[in-house]
This record gives structure tokens, sequence and C-alpha cells, in this order.
């Protein structure tokens, strides 16, 4: 069934506020990408007001064509070297508490951009030692190498998402891997069992019920702390179509799922994206 009209608890009030207006401008003039514009994401007033950003590195054109995600695909260009001051530079003045820093997928470069990842999370530290760091990476097609490089520069969580249960990895990523995304996920907390992980997926593709009881299972096992759940939206009609709209009922019975199943903290909602209180949860991790 796919039922066209979004209901009521999809609406969300415009972005306004003055730490909304100062973070858009100082974001265009730092020439910066931001996921929160480039996936138009739902929740971008109440997180630029809280003085929340998500950053997306390595260029706007991503080198994977996900059918859910509306950031756009193609041939990318030369990463910039001075992107990670650059980000640096923004969050300082933008006096951020907590930034998320993620990037497009660049299949086309050895190391995947780890080595920008690592340098931003470097720069952030030293411009503004108090502002905390979230990464939400991509799989790096498996290297060990790049993920160590994220891992080593300390960030205080680590995110990689899995979007969706393995069944519909097909149709919805193509070119991403279950069980490798799981296998990133299991290696970070090798590499370094002190640092937060995070994953999340989107419901309403076609998945059911049991399929993501047993994704939250699979995460429990690799020892993730926190999962975020959210409701897919499709962003045009060039991309999937929304199969169904789960109610706030039972987004709050997948949080009980996850945390009775031992996972530390389990966001869910149906406007939930996977940097939504990143501080707040965070924070309920240490």
């Amino acid at each position: 069934m796919h039922s066209h009209s979004r209901p009521d608890w999809l609406r969300v009030k415009a972005p306004m506020g003055d730490d909304y207006l100062e973070l858009k401008s100082l974001v265009s003039t730092h020439s910066l990408n931001t996921v929160c514009e480039n996936a138009r994401c739902p929740n971008i007033g109440e997180c630029w007001n809280s003085r929340t950003a998500t950053f997306l590195l390595l260029g706007d054109v991503c080198t994977r064509s996900c059918r859910f995600c509306a950031v756009k695909t193609g041939r990318a260009s030369a990463p910039d070297r001075e992107e990670p001051e650059r980000v640096a530079d923004a969050v300082e003045q933008l006096g951020l508490q907590y930034a998320v820093v993620t990037s497009v997928t660049r299949d086309d470069l050895a190391l995947g951009g780890a080595d920008i990842f690592a340098a931003t999370i470097w720069e952030i530290r030293e411009r503004r030692p108090q502002c905390e760091v979230e990464v939400l990476i991509p799989d790096f097609r498996g290297n060990r190498e790049a993920l160590e490089l994220v891992v080593d520069a300390r960030p205080d969580v680590l995110n990689h998402n899995l979007e969706t249960v393995p069944r519909l990895y097909q149709r919805v990523r193509p070119q991403a891997d279950y069980a490798r995304s799981m296998e990133l996920l299991r290696r970070v907390k090798e590499m370094d069992s002190e640092l937060p992980t995070k994953s999340g997926i989107m419901v309403g593709l076609g998945e059911t019920a049991e399929e993501v009881g047993s994704v939250l299972a699979d995460v429990v096992a690799v020892g993730l702390d926190i999962m975020t759940i959210g409701q897919y939206l499709r962003p045009s009609l060039n991309h999937l179509p929304v199969e169904r709209y789960y109610s706030p009922d039972e987004f709050e019975a997948l949080k009980q799922r996850g945390e009775t199943l031992g996972i530390r903290h389990v966001e869910s909602g149906p406007l939930v994206r996977s940097s939504y209180h990143a501080r707040e949860q965070t924070a309920s991790c240490r």
C-alpha cells in the first residue's frame, strides 16, 4: 500500500530563529556542505537552534547511488585538503557544542577519505576543544587501515548506518554490503573498546518486523551503544516509494525492543535521523 499523504506526525515547523539564520549564513560563507541542507533534513531548525550541525566532507557529489538519498551522485572532484580547517573554523565561529562530521562515499579514493575525516577531528580539537565530535562514516570498502585512521583520531562517537535490513540492500543501497557494515561496527570495538558506536536504520521500505528484530539482535552482538530508527521519507519521485508509515506507537515499541535486547540507547521516532538528538544520546552513554 503506497499511501501518498503523510500522516500529521510528520509535519514540522519551518526553520527559523537567530541561531538557525546565523548558521545558515556562516555555512555558505565558508563554502561548506551540510547534510542538513543537502539531504533536506526535516529537523534542521531544531538542531541548528541548539548549536548542532552536520558537516558533509569531500564535496557534495557521491560515487554511490543509493535509492533513498537526496545527495547528488556522479563523478566527484578532487578532495580539498583545506576542508578540515574550514570546518573547524566554522565550528569555532558558530560556537558549536556538538559537531557531526560525515561525507559522501568516495570509492574513488584509496582511503575513501578517512584521512580527511581524521584531519577534521584533529582541527576541531585544536580550535574548539569543548566541542564534541561525532563522525558518521561510510564503509571505506572494508579497508581496515582507513578505519584505523579515523578511530585513532579519537572521535567522541563513531556512527556507521546500516540503513535497512539485509534483504533490501540490493534494492536500497546496491553498492553496500550488510555483512561488511556489521564487520566495521565490530572492528571499531576491537580497535577501541571505549569508543561509543552508533548505527541507524530507516523503516517503511518494505521490511518485516522479524527483519528489524534481527538487525537489532545483530547490533547487540557487535556491542553497539546507540541505535537510531526513523521513518523513510521519499526525497523525490526518482527515489524509492514509501511502503508504509509507522505510527509513533510502533516507533516506541521498537525502542523498547532494542533496549530490552541490550542496546544502551535507542532513539526511535518518525522524524529521527541519524544525528537527531546526537548530543543528548552521547551524554546518556557516558
